[in-house]
């Protein structure tokens, strides 16, 4: 699935459209976090240091499509942007009106423009031709670094590339990297291949485990979908999350696991959701009436980490229990640690996964933290993006 990157196109002297991910949390103007911003800077920087003409797009929130809504501007970004690159970046105030093409046809060798937030006009999410051949008309070179929304079909994400077709058409740093782990070293893995699912829901996984079970050596289940799985089996979930519709599917994965798939055996309880309730630890399928699980035990999450220590390829997406929530971070923490010592190629999902590793302080002793939780969630089902595969192929 490898395809073309940026590096692989001479910019110098002209107009490269790249689509980002700057798709940052908020509070009020002030923005929180931006590491989506840091992560498209070496892309950014690659165009720009070899005397390309960067026009960055991007959607921010979710506004209604009916013109600008100034709680979602990208100004805050592009003024962000600009001090992490040390120097300014240029604003448009639309992305396919007057502004942005003279904002554009002013932009010199070297310098950067930021377009306003893609979904203040309706034919973004629309997919719509004529929004998209606009953006298309001004550049030389497209470029798609933005892994969080590979798995949409939004305009800037197909219909401007397959406008752009007989132009170079290429992947940014980002995407690369997403697509080398979450595709190429999955289709391949050295073995043990261990992958742990977590989270809420076994409705959300239920993609994920089925494709995984024809790959995986052993599949972890942990979170709140534990308790589906402890249902089907007969046993006790107390007040617990559960998802009673999917106990027959919860029946049909554990027939189909078999050995594959690891269940917990004991439980960490508590009688309300807080950090100081009354807590007990159970086994698995005994939880009491009036209490609710929080969390793996520590039997499971010693048991997890043994079968972590010598897997040669990791894949982890979900938590264990309510990380945010001490002392109900534990099984997260165990988990996490055991794969930051382990010798694998650990590959972590996006969303809570992500926020779990780097949280707890492990993001660094990973091989790859994803930064797109539906993306990656949709990769691990074995699902094809179009808004990848029109890329030109390396």
């Amino acid at each position: 699935m490898a395809k073309k990157t940026i590096a692989d196109v001479d910019p110098q002297g002209k107009t490269v459209l790249m689509r980002v991910d700057f798709n940052v949390p908020l509070d009020g103007d002030t923005i929180t976090d931006d590491r989506r911003i840091r992560m498209a800077l070496p892309s950014i920087k690659s165009v720009v240091d070899r005397g390309g003409r960067l026009v960055l797009m991007s959607h921010l929130g979710r506004p209604k499509g009916q013109g600008v809504e100034p709680e979602f501007s990208l100004s805050g970004v592009a003024s962000r942007l600009g001090e992490l690159l040390g120097h300014s970046v240029a604003f448009a105030s639309d992305t396919v009106g007057d502004d942005a093409a003279a904002k554009i046809q002013a932009l010199q060798d070297g310098q950067v423009l930021v377009l306003e937030n893609l979904r203040f006009n309706a034919g973004e999410k629309a997919g719509d031709a004529g929004f998209a051949s606009k953006l298309a008309g001004w550049a030389d070179v497209y470029c798609n670094d933005a892994f969080g929304t590979c798995h949409r079909t939004d305009a800037s994400m197909l219909a401007v590339p397959q406008a752009m077709e007989g132009k170079p058409r290429v992947v940014g740093f980002l995407v690369a990297k997403e697509i080398q782990y979450l595709t190429d070293t999955i289709s391949s893995p050295e073995r043990p291949f261990v992958a742990i699912l977590g989270g809420a829901k076994v409705s959300d996984k239920i993609n994920v485990i089925n494709n995984l079970l024809g790959i995986c050596d052993t599949i972890l289940i942990g979170g709140a979908m534990a308790y589906t799985f402890s249902l089907a089996e007969g046993g006790q979930t107390g007040e617990s999350l559960v998802e009673p519709d999917k106990v027959e599917l919860a029946k049909e994965l554990i027939a189909k696991g078999g050995e594959k798939l690891v269940l917990p055996v004991d439980t960490h309880c508590g009688d309300s959701f807080s950090g100081d309730c009354n807590k007990q630890i159970v086994p698995a399928g005994e939880i009491p009436a009036g209490w609710e699980g929080f969390d793996i035990g520590p039997a499971t999450a010693q048991k997890y980490a043994g079968l972590l220590h010598d897997a040669k390829t990791v894949v982890w997406n979900g938590p264990m229990g309510v990380f945010e929530m001490p002392p109900f971070d534990e099984g997260t923490k165990t988990v996490a640690k055991a794969i930051a010592d382990s010798q694998a190629t650990s590959i972590i999902g996006g969303g809570d996964s992500a926020a779990a590793v780097d949280q707890l302080g492990f993001a660094d002793d990973v091989t790859h933290v994803s930064t797109g939780g539906g993306a990656s969630l949709s990769m691990l089902e074995g699902n094809r993006f179009a808004a990848v595969d029109v890329l030109d192929d390396a």
